[in-house]
């Protein structure tokens, strides 16, 4: 019910209500009325403004005044609506065009700034790269290596008489048996002394069980081709440890300066495997290009090559006399080559059509034992290569990948593309005790430290096991991606590792 007002009688806009007389009114019409007589206009009691109360309602709706009602005028009104209706779109319309120039024009300027952060991100890790391989290069003049492109297998026969045949066996001497057999005797009465007692310093279990990630190094082979294939330590300075990686070079790295000491470059495809030599400042790579080179560390030379393979190189040992070198190769063959003079001495096939893929000498260096692509492992005799095999273990459904003999001469560690690590007994010629790992775990090293008290095991992750128990000591999963090497320091002080994330890493519990 609409309120009316008692003087105008029309709906008022503030309404207001007299206590005297109870009727509404319109409170500017009686202020007014008020002022001029006093009194209520319904019953013309004397009324004061004070005596007022204010209607709180809602705002009524004024009705459209009478011009307002014809067809002219309805017309003109929506005519004016619509036009301030397209002039709001306009001006809507100029706003988004506006507004879309401007974050235009900031992607374009986001996107340019990404682009600048790349390539700053990307010189910044080139200078870092470039920085830790100079930095060590002080006082050590690179000297170019004897091409070991020139020596790789010819791709077609033009190319054939430009590059040299493979190397011919120059055969088992007498005087080199001789050498092989004093040599072993030796070995064997220094390693069954050893063998009694624990060496003197020797990391404990314990002490191994906190071995954590101390250094990491990712500077010493390339970035565009990242990853590190293989690793060795220098005997007699634990503090050198040698390289391989995808970018064709090795590298000697020394732990102590976190400096690289050697750079050695001249193979056409990958270093797979390398070797450091027992007691002299000398290297040994394997490469995909087939060949073995020989370089003096200190000035960063290849002394040799050695062509004796026309696949890529799959294994690599030295021998316990320090002049000998054990390699297998795709080819199917493993070869026995002096490395003073650069020559193969022995090359003999495996019987079959499956290739080689690991080889590694007994601590005693009269026998050795390869792997082949059909999961055999077989132990061959240096004193009688005409002849087959002496002992065959098979076991291992795939691929062998690593090879290890333990330091006290009895135990052999074998790992297949099988997920396990199988250990044999050399005495007995049988498989006593199998690792099984995690269902698709790879396994690329194994490694005995030079007592032979611990096994260590790269592949998907680093582990170390105790010899004889067999348990698990330790699981190390820094790398980024595959580990492809593991070697301890002398009385396995460190635990160093390598994979394709390019890192090398030291473990250790100081």
């Amino acid at each position: 019910m609409a309120l009316v007002c008692g003087l105008s009688n029309e709906v008022p806009e503030q309404p207001c209500v007299s206590p005297v007389s109870g009727h509404v009114f319109e409170r500017r019409l009686i202020e007014k009325f008020i002022e001029e007589n006093g009194t209520d206009p319904i019953n013309n009691e004397p009324l004061e403004l004070s005596q007022l109360v204010n209607i709180t309602a809602s705002q009524p709706v004024k009705p459209k005044p009478p011009s307002a009602t014809s067809i002219p005028a309805t017309l003109k009104a929506l005519q004016d609506e619509w036009d301030a209706v397209m002039l709001q779109q306009f001006t809507l319309r100029q706003q988004l065009q506006t507004t879309r120039q401007e974050l235009s024009h900031a992607l374009y300027q986001h996107d340019a700034a990404c682009r600048v952060i790349a390539r700053l991100t990307k010189e910044a890790t080139a200078a870092r790269e470039a920085l830790s391989t100079l930095k060590p290069q002080a006082g050590v003049q690179l000297q170019q290596p004897i091409s070991v492109q020139q020596q790789q297998q010819p791709a077609t026969p033009a190319a054939a008489a430009a590059v040299p045949a493979l190397a011919e066996p120059t055969g088992m001497t007498e005087e080199i048996l001789e050498k092989l057999n004093e040599n072993a005797g030796n070995l064997t009465t220094e390693r069954k002394k050893r063998g009694k007692t624990v060496p003197e310093g020797l990391t404990s279990a314990d002490e191994i069980r906190q071995f954590t990630a101390k250094a990491s190094h990712s500077g010493l082979h390339s970035a565009s081709v990242p990853g590190i294939l293989a690793l060795d330590i220098f005997p007699a300075d634990d503090s050198r440890v040698l390289t391989g990686g995808v970018d064709k070079t090795a590298v000697v790295f020394n732990k102590h300066t976190e400096q690289i000491v050697s750079t050695l470059k001249g193979h056409t495809k990958k270093v797979t495997h390398v070797v450091y030599h027992s007691s002299s400042d000398v290297a040994f790579t394997g490469s995909a290009d087939c060949t073995i080179a020989t370089w003096t560390v200190p000035n960063a030379s290849c002394a040799n090559v050695i062509k004796a393979h026309s696949q890529p190189i799959t294994g690599l040992s030295l021998h316990a006399t320090g002049d000998y070198l054990l390699s297998c190769s795709e080819d199917k063959f493993w070869a026995f080559s002096d490395i003073s003079a650069g020559r193969v001495v022995s090359k003999v096939s495996e019987a079959g059509e499956h290739a080689l893929t690991a080889a590694q000498f007994h601590p005693d260096g009269l026998i050795f034992s390869v792997g082949t692509s059909d999961a055999m492992i077989k132990i061959w005799d240096l004193k009688d290569t005409s002849q087959n095999a002496v002992a065959t273990f098979p076991g291992h459904s795939g691929p062998i990948s690593a090879i290890s003999f333990s330091e006290n001469g009895y135990y052999l560690a074998t790992a297949a593309d099988d997920a396990t690590v199988k250990l044999w007994d050399l005495r007995k010629l049988k498989n006593f005790k199998t690792i099984q790992l995690d269902t698709q775990y790879e396994v690329k090293s194994l490694s005995f430290d030079n007592s032979g008290t611990y096994l260590g095991v790269a592949g998907t992750d680093v582990r170390v096991y105790l010899s004889k128990q067999w348990t698990e000591l330790l699981i190390l999963t820094d790398h980024a991606s595959l580990a492809t090497g593991v070697r301890f320091g002398n009385h396995a002080a460190y635990l160093a590792s390598c994979g394709m994330d390019r890192n090398l890493k030291f473990f250790s519990n100081l």
